[in-house]
């Protein structure tokens, strides 16, 4: 039987910024979990289009088609600065083939740590009215879906407006307040994904769904950093590139750094600015449940052209003396994909896992996983620039 969550404007009890919701502000000695929230699996834009026409294989409880469009997918994410945020849904049922009545949409929520719920308080469509984007999409009325991009991170620059990183080109795409496409996709040079390959006839140098998992902004608005998630043909094993990014010349400056995973077969789940040179990033194996093993948030540090890393937090290893959201005294965050960090002060984090709905089964064997939101304190202050704080 199918779950619908019925959601719409809901006033929000209390801002999360310094209230105790994520204990902002106290010292551990150990990474602490702070607050925990989250938003069912089977939640759906209220009155929105039908979706997973093309959707197969297990759906952990649910039926295909749905009669609405999921929230799912938190792929990226932006602090608004008064207890909501901008969270970004990734490209619908994990790829292009089977993504193409999937809205690509950016959500506004807001955590509720007293409830451990989630508020949707609306969001936008993201669409391209003016024809920026020079091939055919996959509906005329030209709302992008799943099958025209794969969106993974996401930041608000200076002037309001969003940049995205996508994983199909890989593209940064720049859209306004309201979801308008502002500019034509900006490429990677030199890094194609099969995705663009299959359009245009050349020849792919990354694997598909490795493109811009993260996207950090430095905290002067001069630069955006985009981190892909997989390795460049010819590149070592494990190396991704951090790749520099002008806002006011449109253009890629050509600076590059390397960022080595622990493991090859690893990949990152976000990257985001603490201050110049420095960067938080979600490093994964693709376990979930039992066989879930390593999801970690390093401090990367730029050092000539490679970014040296610090561990942050053991997400499998958080410690949870209040025993909150119903969980033991040790805390796991046990999800396939872990793609949202944001910092909320010096010394306490957001994480958010993307659940791949209706797919992940990282809580239960027979469960859709639900998107579940999390503070965590940390022992030590990070140190952030104050620019990239709301």
């Amino acid at each position: 039987m199918r779950k619908i969550a019925v959601i719409g404007l809901l006033a929000l009890t209390a801002t999360l910024v310094g209230t105790p919701s994520y204990a902002g502000g106290s010292h551990v000695t150990k990474p602490t979990l702070t607050g925990w929230a989250a938003l069912p699996a089977g939640t759906f834009v209220a009155g929105s289009e039908p979706s997973g026409a093309l959707v197969t294989g297990n759906l952990n409880g649910f039926t295909a088609p749905f009669a609405d469009q999921p929230i799912q997918g938190f792929s990226g994410i932006v602090d608004n600065g008064d207890g909501t945020f901008d969270v970004l849904s990734d490209n619908g049922y994990g790829n292009q083939a089977n993504s193409g009545d999937f809205l690509l949409r950016v959500q506004k929520l807001a955590p509720s740590f007293r409830t451990g719920t989630v508020d949707v308080l609306g969001g936008i469509t993201l669409t391209d009215p003016d024809t920026k984007v020079p091939w055919k999409l996959t509906r005329a009325d030209r709302v992008l879906t799943g099958a025209d991009f794969d969106p993974e991170s996401i930041v608000r620059a200076a002037d309001g407006t969003y940049w995205i990183g996508d994983e199909f080109g890989p593209y940064l795409l720049h859209f306004d307040r309201a979801g308008r496409l502002l500019d034509a996709p900006v490429a990677l040079p030199g890094v194609i994904a099969p995705e663009t390959a299959a359009r245009t006839g050349e020849t792919a140098t990354a694997r598909s769904s490795k493109g811009f998992e993260g996207l950090a902004l430095a905290p002067d608005g001069r630069h955006l950093y985009a981190l892909l998630e997989g390795t460049v043909t010819g590149d070592p094993a494990g190396s991704l590139r951090l790749n520099e990014f002008d806002l006011r010349t449109r253009s890629y400056t050509g600076r590059r750094w390397a960022y080595q995973l622990d493991n090859p077969d690893f990949a990152i789940g976000d990257a985001i600015t603490i201050a110049n040179g420095r960067f938080l990033i979600i490093e994964r194996d693709n376990g979930q449940g039992a066989t879930a093993v390593t999801k970690k948030i390093y401090e990367a540090t730029a050092r000539g052209s490679v970014l040296d890393k610090r561990l942050v937090v053991d997400l499998m290893n958080v410690s949870n003396p209040r025993k909150l959201g119903g969980f033991g005294t040790t805390f796991t965050f046990p999800f396939q994909t872990i793609e949202d960090v944001v910092i909320l002060d010096d010394r306490t984090i957001a994480v958010l896992n993307d659940n791949n709905f209706p797919f992940s089964t990282g809580r239960s064997a027979t469960a859709a996983d639900n998107n579940e939101w999390i503070t965590i304190g940390l022992p030590r202050s990070l140190r952030p620039d104050k620019r990239l704080l709301p």
